[in-house]
């Protein structure tokens, strides 16, 4: 197979299958989310057991696979590049936004815009200016391309513009509506709004409540069952 044939993508997620596979869950720029096994990965290195270190999450890959059933089978896998290297709380960063796209995206749901946020995430991550930004980015836009993403600088009720000195209560299908209750626990501010709208860096409390919001606007979405993620990410900095 020729190599314009491969195609670019990263392994999301992947686990033992047998005795020398692996079932990975694959996210590619031409056919979105797919599972592939790939058989004898395990193996020892004469026998292709190298695989196994190249088919790593964060990893930037070019594959290609076969079958026409719901689980495909990977024929050929080669590096695309450098892996992104995520160090301290990045790795768990990096964990939830695979975790985000087991979990929203559909199989076989092609998407370059969601494919080429992932990669932009993971290069932000890698750089250490801290994550904050990278993640409301990548959840605003798969909550985008997803269909689900609220308009953020209009109030929804009245359709006037979004003012930073007033406190709104953004719910996750209409979007926000300026809150009777300015204290009220999920209310944000405008300015808040404005700034995830206008893709501006926040910091301090205007950045815990952005990541507060986002977390609201997933959440229908997410269903019941809490994020792994999330937790691992919880107990590392309860063990500091």
């Amino acid at each position: 197979m020729s190599r314009d044939q491969l195609q670019a993508a990263y392994v999301l997620h992947r686990r033992d299958y047998g005795d020398t596979s692996l079932l990975l869950e694959v996210f590619t720029a031409g056919r979105g989310r797919l599972p592939l096994v790939a058989k004898g990965a395990r193996r020892g290195r004469r026998a292709g057991g190298s695989q196994a270190a190249l088919l790593q999450p964060f990893a930037p890959l070019l594959i290609t696979w076969s079958g026409r059933g719901e689980v495909g089978t990977l024929t050929r896998a080669e590096p695309a590049g450098r892996a992104a290297t995520l160090l301290g709380d990045a790795i768990y960063c990096g964990f939830y936004v695979n975790e985000l796209l087991l979990r929203l995206l559909g199989r076989a749901e092609p998407d370059e815009v969601l494919f080429g946020a992932y990669q932009r995430v993971l290069t932000e991550l890698a750089a250490a200016d801290g994550a904050g930004a990278p993640l409301r980015r990548f959840e605003l836009t798969l909550l985008e391309q997803l269909g689900y993403r609220p308009r953020l600088d209009r109030d929804a009720e009245s359709g006037a513009a979004v003012q930073p000195h007033l406190r709104y209560v953004c719910d996750p299908e209409r979007g926000p509506v300026q809150a009777v209750v300015a204290d009220a626990a999920d209310a944000v501010s405008g300015a808040t709004l404005l700034a995830l709208h206008n893709g501006t860096t926040l910091a301090g409390a205007a950045a815990r409540e952005a990541r507060d919001l986002l977390r609201r606007l997933l959440a229908p979405h997410l269903g019941e069952k809490p994020l792994l993620s999330r937790a691992l990410f919880a107990a590392r900095h309860r063990r500091r």
